[in-house]
């Protein structure tokens, strides 16, 4: 049992994106709760980040894809291990998952959060070899924690036995507020008119390329719809290159708020995910959503807030986004029903609190010690 504030290490390979939000919001709710937190990952956007909020940062040199690095990579985070002592570790997605869970073999707490499967996207010998990992791993892990039921049914269909954990991902909902549309359009400089806004890293996971083949079918029943890619990333000079009329690349951008606000529609159109923030921030928003059938979706979305497409399907698609064009009433009936949903199961504070609490779990505080210590 611990009688002092608990020391907790974050190890994470991707540096921005939603697994960085995600761990961004963890380490401020863990600092503002007084505990020691430190954060472990390549230099970039998520170890300022971390430094900026008070955390330790250990630099972690890793790669996204395994490889002969990888023995390399788990003999740093052995070293980063033994400097920071820490009474817990959570490690984020699955080059973390990787290098940490064999550093470690379960001598620490251990919380491995995938955000969605590596095996997922992948195929043939590869996808057999990550499932296999992912099975022979789950024993150096306390929980696996998982931001959907969805990505935990995944995991079980997979044959993975673990400690599943299920805590939804959450966003700011006091300050992510419904927009007035056109006050949102004249800070923007935009005009009126139906406008579809995207936004995310545009990359193969978040699916902008598919997005972007079906705008034609959207346009020719809506021809003075205009399309908004908001966010950069690896793939995004490609799509540029493969972008028609109506469409427009806005960058990243750190008013995507306003962009969400002053859309009619948000289109989500990713091929795997854990649970976006793009749809939980265009929920919160209350805009309608037009989805592909990834985990999370339908736990966040329901029935009655959203459209959920299958993976791949132009058609289906780009009808969802017509539909709510061409008939405002639906996107705004969906966009109400979407910003309650958000508010009763996607709160930030919920969410981090849950995290909190699972961590207490595993490292055995007591009420009696929380209230001794204020942790």
């Amino acid at each position: 049992m611990h009688s002092i504030a608990p020391s907790i290490l974050h190890v994470s390979q991707p540096t921005e994106g939603g697994v960085c939000r995600c761990l961004r919001q963890l380490v401020a709710d863990q600092l503002d709760r007084g505990w020691q937190v430190t954060v472990a990952s390549p230099q970039g956007v998520l170890a300022e980040d971390a430094r900026g909020l008070g955390a330790q940062h250990y630099e972690w040199p890793a790669g996204r894809t395994p490889g002969p690095a990888t023995l390399f990579e788990t003999a740093r985070l052995t070293d980063v291990f033994h400097q920071a002592r820490p009474d817990l570790v959570h490690l984020h997605s699955s080059k973390a998952g990787l290098a940490g869970r064999l550093s470690l073999r379960g001598r620490l707490p251990t919380v491995f959060q995938p955000h969605g499967w590596s095996f997922y996207p992948l195929q043939g010998s590869m996808r057999r070899a990550a499932i296999v990992w992912e099975r022979f791993g789950a024993r150096w892990a306390h929980v696996i924690l998982c931001v959907s039921d969805s990505e935990r049914q995944r995991g079980e269909a997979a044959r993975i036995r673990a400690n599943w954990h299920v805590v939804p991902n959450g966003v700011d909902v006091d300050v992510l507020r419904p927009g007035d549309r056109a006050e949102a359009r004249a800070r923007l400089g935009l005009a009126d008119g139906p406008l579809v806004v995207c936004v995310g890293r545009i990359c193969q996971a978040k699916g902008q390329d598919v997005l972007v083949e079906t705008w034609p079918r959207v346009t020719g029943r809506v021809p003075d719809a205009r399309l908004v890619l908001v966010g950069d990333g690896e793939d995004a000079e490609k799509v540029r290159k493969a972008a028609g009329d109506g469409i427009v690349f806005a960058g990243q951008r750190e008013d995507a708020a306003d962009w969400l606000a002053a859309a009619n529609v948000v289109v989500a159109p990713s091929r795997w995910e854990g649970m976006s923030f793009a749809m939980l921030e265009a929920m919160a928003a209350a805009r309608s959503v037009v989805i592909t059938d990834v985990p999370g979706a339908r736990d966040a979305l329901g029935q009655d807030s959203a459209a959920i497409v299958p993976l791949g399907d132009r058609r289906a698609l780009a009808a969802a986004i017509n539909v709510r064009l061409l008939d405002p009433a639906i996107a705004e009936e969906e966009g109400t029903a979407a910003r309650l949903r958000v508010e009763r199961g996607h709160d930030l504070r919920t969410t981090t609190r849950a995290v909190a609490e699972l961590y207490r779990s595993l490292l055995g505080i007591t009420a009696a010690a929380r209230a001794a210590t204020g942790t």
